[in-house]
């Protein structure tokens, strides 16, 4: 350990996220490799480690001979206070070696509100800010994850985007690098070919013209590159790498548990959900490979957890065989598994039953809506009965403890919808009166509602999000009417939502108002501690920007969206008769019913979609 790290430590916050040397991470040595690849979370160690996808290119790019990736996470006030007040620059857990040492940087970009961390973290490790101010190759800036669907707002920051999945394009990208590297290339004739990698965006290599009303007139690509960017997927999940063991985190962390991957994509197609839409088509994973992931990743890590992990894991066709056969294994060594993103309409009681033996947990459902008319126009297919019944089942087996998720301030919704979530919980509460098999013990059902926000490649992205004071109103009025005995009703801040739907849709003129929210101490932005409205919208202002001018304004069918260049896979034609269906209150089958032409199909290149 460094001699100032060293002197460090005593004085912050959880020392043990800045140590590094946890069972299971990898070291090299220097001089055995030619590529180094810094893998950066932009939020702190506890966050960042319980990220699957993390996991999986971690050890990916570890399992390539002469590459190395380390960790680096974004570190908390007290220790980046320390650190600059030192002059340690951000450095990786597995070397301790600078960001600046490091041939290629990658962020993952899980949400908006974590864009300022990326810039801090660049600064704390002494590298330019800038894409056009890092010349040569090394400290090549890259990124991928959910926002890269829009990566427009971080164009000015980042070299390249990687859209999609990302097991296949970074081995192509970290080829190509070496291939680079060892050939003297220049940091541009580099770009220029990574741009004809499928799955790859160069913002440097397109040109962007904006009408006189601030919308965008045309996005021209330069140099060869490719007019539409379609993102990367992994065709076959079970010949896809997957490590056989997990860094074993040194202090608490979120989800500290093992994980298994059942499927990608979701059948369902709720029209507010990106990821839905973004991670189609749907792929699944068999039973017999899932069981040797999961007991090889439990063997090497000591876990006495793991999760079936996927966006609807009651929808995966073999779980009650899977699980079968993992809770054979299980059980006998006192592990527990857990089945998150369960469906009311699917919950199985001898399923969840035989789950909970060694580990009896809470049960969270997500209806979304208070009435039916809303569910239906956001497309989630599911009944009041459905809900009620899946409680009752619970309620009958022992289960006191219900959480259920809902959402204010979707498209079309009325006073009636919010009352309809009020009358949901009472109704929940009432079954568990007559249903329980115990009595001593109560019932806890909570009830948690965010702030709807309009994401790209969704077919609510034409839609105006409610402002602050609407928001903030309809959280008022969810106060007063929530009054069942035994139902407590959290809310989501309103103003980190305002801004998250102001990113979410932006376009390339963000990155001054990034940069200056940043410069004006903007960091950890989803953290409510950290939080200041006010200078953000300090930064729009100084920027000649109007952050309800992408947040709240309704887009016409025609327009031209930042990312209308970024492929999900899913049509935008398809999005729009999403949209209009939802005007409608008309729903959409699930895939499993009856396909509904999204054109996820194609980059499957002659397969199809299962589950």
């Amino acid at each position: 350990m460094q001699p100032t790290l060293e002197m460090i430590l005593p004085r912050v916050q959880k020392p043990a996220r800045y140590v590094g040397g946890e069972w299971g991470s990898v070291t090299k040595e220097r001089e055995g490799v030619d590529l180094r690849f810094a893998f950066c979370f932009p939020d702190v160690y506890e966050v960042g480690m319980s990220h699957l996808g993390s996991r999986i290119l971690y050890g990916l790019l570890n399992a390539q001979d002469g590459v190395w990736c380390e960790r680096v996470f974004a570190p908390w006030v007290d220790m980046e206070k320390e650190m600059r007040a030192a002059g340690l620059p951000l450095y990786a857990l597995e070397s301790g070696d600078p960001l600046s040492e490091f041939d290629i940087l990658g962020f993952t970009l899980q949400y908006e509100l974590s864009f300022t961390n990326i810039l801090n973290m660049l600064d704390l490790g002494g590298i330019p800010l800038l894409a056009k101010e890092r010349i040569g190759l090394k400290n090549l800036v890259v990124a991928g994850g959910p926002c890269a669907y829009n990566p427009e707002p971080l164009c000015d920051f980042i070299d390249l985007f990687m859209i999609g999945d990302g097991e296949e394009v970074m081995l192509d990208l970290t080829g190509l690098y070496r291939e680079a590297k060892h050939g003297g290339w220049s940091k541009h004739d580099f770009l220029v070919k990574a741009a004809q990698i499928e799955g790859v965006y160069v913002p440097s290599l397109y040109e962007v013209a904006y009408h006189d009303d601030g919308t965008v007139a045309g996005v021209t690509p330069t140099e060869g590159a490719p007019a539409m960017v379609q993102k990367r997927i992994v065709a076959d999940l079970d010949t896809m790498y997957y490590p056989d063991y997990f860094v074993v985190p040194s202090t608490d962390i979120v989800f500290d548990r093992a994980m298994v991957e059942l499927f990608r994509g979701c059948p369902r197609g709720c029209r507010f959900c990106q990821a839905g839409h973004t991670y189609r088509p749907l792929r699944t994973k068999s039973p017999e490979t899932l069981r040797k992931q999961a007991e090889a990743v439990l063997k090497n890590s000591g876990y006495e957890e793991i999760s079936l992990s996927s966006l609807s894991t009651s929808d995966y066709g073999c779980l009650s065989e899977l699980t079968g056969q993992m809770l054979d294994f299980c059980e006998p060594r006192h592990i527990s598994l857990s089945l998150p993103s369960l469906r009311a309409d699917s919950f199985n009681a001898e399923l969840m039953e035989r789950v909970q033996k060694v580990r009896k947990s809470g049960l969270t459902f997500a209806p979304e809506a208070g009435s039916k008319r809303l569910r239906d126009v956001i497309n989630k297919n599911l009944e009041e009965e459905d809900l009620l019944n899946a409680c009752e089942i619970a309620f009958r087996g022992g289960w006191n403890n219900i959480k259920l998720y809902f959402m204010i301030g979707l498209p079309t919704e009325t006073s009636e919808d919010l009352d309809g979530i009020a009358e949901i919980c009472k109704k929940v509460a009432y079954c568990w009166r007559t249903n329980t098999t115990n009595r001593g013990r109560g019932v806890k059902v909570t009830a948690s509602a965010s702030c709807f926000v309009p994401k790209p490649q969704t077919p609510f992205q034409w839609d105006a999000q409610n402002t602050l004071e609407m928001l903030a109103g309809k959280q008022e009025y969810m106060k007063k009417i929530m009054k069942t005995k035994n139902v407590t009703y959290n809310w989501h801040d309103a103003e980190t939502s305002v801004l998250e739907g102001a990113i979410a849709r932006g376009d390339r003129r963000q990155g001054k108002v990034i940069y200056t929210a940043w410069k004006n101490g903007c960091v950890f932005d989803g953290w409510d501690s950290l939080f200041s409205l006010e200078k953000w919208l300090d930064a729009f202002a100084a920027c000649g920007l109007d952050p309800l001018w992408y947040a709240a304004r309704q887009r016409p069918l025609t327009e031209l969206f930042p990312w209308d260049h970024i492929g999900s896979g899913t049509r935008k034609e398809h999005l729009m008769d999403e949209w209009r269906k939802s005007r409608e209150a008309v729903p959409t089958p699930d895939c499993m019913t009856k396909c509904a032409g999204c054109g996820a199909n194609s980059l499957l290149k002659g397969g199809k979609c299962r589950v």
